[in-house]
């Protein structure tokens, strides 16, 4: 059975596990085959090279986007990667092989971005579509690395393996990306090669433009459709359990073994993303099933998504919730009765491209939370001119999911736990399919909300 399966960039890192638990493990001969790998960069690469993910510190992009110097940057970075190079040669990696690639890789990318640096300062040409074609070029370094490392080592470890490059630095072809991946797999023998793809993948649409930071994930999933995978997975560094290991503790969550794409879906959507949500409707669609397993644990069998399953028993799947969000609560006495209220506060949160975690409503008032990295001045100033009153509250938000939590009392379960905890619940929430149940509390109750809850679904 041909599967395509995704390594990110956490488990890229320690490619000694990569090589044992995932490549390797419990298979011999033959039976290594019939696999496609899509990596990710090694850990904090792309950071460097656009910016960090999480605290926003600039990388080399923003140099270029700023008209600096970005040539020394590219030098320390080809220095940088060959210097992880070296941590890979006990397992198989030809240094000299590898950091020559990287060499040629970057100097041909430094090439590419000093014409655009030089259209960028002549001012003819619109910034927008020079800086996102700089993104495009600079992301697609981290994954050439990584994917070479990778088909390097096993082919000093006598595995076959066939290096696939995505980034398209050596053609000129216009191809979407749906095309390149289907031209690059046309004629390649599955059953005799392991194939490993860069997780980025270029394209005329640009897959930075359409799905930022989530785009190998994409380009996983769009291989996944290209050659008719019956099942995918996702190796990451540990299980998709029923709470964050990090809040509740290790010992007090447990790997969810079987949930749906509905449910994915709602992780997604508060930030605890099993896979991001444009690349698993392809597969949702397709009917391709999704595992997640944690690459240091080979034996255990993850957690298996399909499109079907719902859990036989009535429970709870997930407590998870997100802490930086945002409530913005709009109150007008004119809202009662009136026909389109909700649409034109919708009209202006597309406006400023902003989409909403939760929402409440009542006679009077509308309350719509939102990530607090989306906020945005400009839209409480706009709001205020329509509306009497709109304020803006630090809050969190914290969630039951699964697939069959339609019980009587599960929610007054719930709330009375947060109740006895001295927790307020200050809105909440859930659609008539109850896959979702949502509580909005402060911020500083948020990490004891998602102990009690565990403690209370769970134990």
């Amino acid at each position: 059975m041909l599967t395509v399966e995704k390594i990110g960039g956490t488990c890229m890192t320690a490619l000694d596990n990569v090589l044992h638990n995932i490549v390797l493990y419990g298979r011999e001969g033959s039976a290594l085959y019939n696999r496609i790998f899509v990596v990710s960069a090694f850990s904090g690469v792309t950071d460097m090279l656009l910016e960090n993910k999480k605290t926003g510190k600039p990388g080399i992009y923003h140099r270029i986007a700023g008209h600096q110097n970005f040539t020394q940057s590219l030098d320390d970075i080809t220095e940088m990667l060959q210097g992880m190079n070296k941590k890979y040669e006990p397992i198989g990696l030809d240094l000299k092989v590898a950091d020559a690639f990287i060499e040629n890789r970057i100097d041909e990318a430094q090439k590419f971005l000093e014409d655009l640096a030089n259209i960028l300062a002549s001012g003819y040409v619109s910034a927008e579509s020079i800086l996102q074609a700089a993104r495009e070029i600079l992301s697609s370094i981290g994954e050439a690395h990584s994917a070479f490392n990778l088909v390097n080592v096993l082919e000093n470890n006598k595995i076959n393996a066939t290096f696939i490059d995505l980034c398209g630095f050596h053609d000129h072809k216009s191809y979407t990306i749906d095309q390149r991946i289907r031209h690059a797999f046309k004629d390649i023998p599955f059953d005799k090669t392991i194939c490993v793809a860069t997780g980025y993948t270029k394209g005329v649409e640009g897959i930075m433009r359409e799905f930022d930071r989530g785009y190998s994930e994409v380009t996983f999933s769009k291989i996944a459709v290209a050659v008719e995978a019956k099942e995918v997975i996702i190796h990451k560094e540990y299980h998709l359990s029923s709470a964050d290991p990090v809040l509740v503790g290790v010992e007090n969550c447990v790997p969810v073994g079987f949930t749906n794409y509905d449910v994915a879906d709602q992780l997604a959507d508060i930030g605890m993303e099993a896979i991001h949500p444009k690349a698993s409707k392809p597969l949702e669609i397709n009917g391709i099933n999704l595992r997640i397993k944690n690459a240091f644990e080979p034996e255990h069998a993850g957690t298996l998504i399909t499109k079907q399953y719902i859990s036989p028993h009535k429970r709870v799947e997930f407590i998870t919730g997100a802490e930086k969000t945002v409530m913005i609560d709009i109150y007008d006495p004119l809202m009662v009765g009136e026909v389109g209220t909700d649409l034109k506060v919708m009209q202006e949160f597309n406006g400023f491209g902003i989409s909403y975690i939760f929402k409440a409503t009542s006679a009077n008032s509308i309350s719509i939370l939102i990530w607090e990295k989306d906020f945005k001045p400009g839209l409480l100033k706009k709001l205020k001119t329509e509306f009497e009153t709109v304020n803006v509250h630090n809050v969190a938000i914290v969630c039951m999911i699964g697939s069959n939590i339609d019980q009587p009392g599960v929610l007054a379960k719930a709330a009375g736990a947060l109740s006895d905890q001295k927790i307020n619940i200050l809105s909440g929430g859930f659609a008539l399919r109850k896959v979702n149940i949502q509580f909005i509390v402060a911020r500083e109750d948020f990490k004891k909300a998602i102990i009690t809850l565990n403690k209370t679904m769970f134990f």
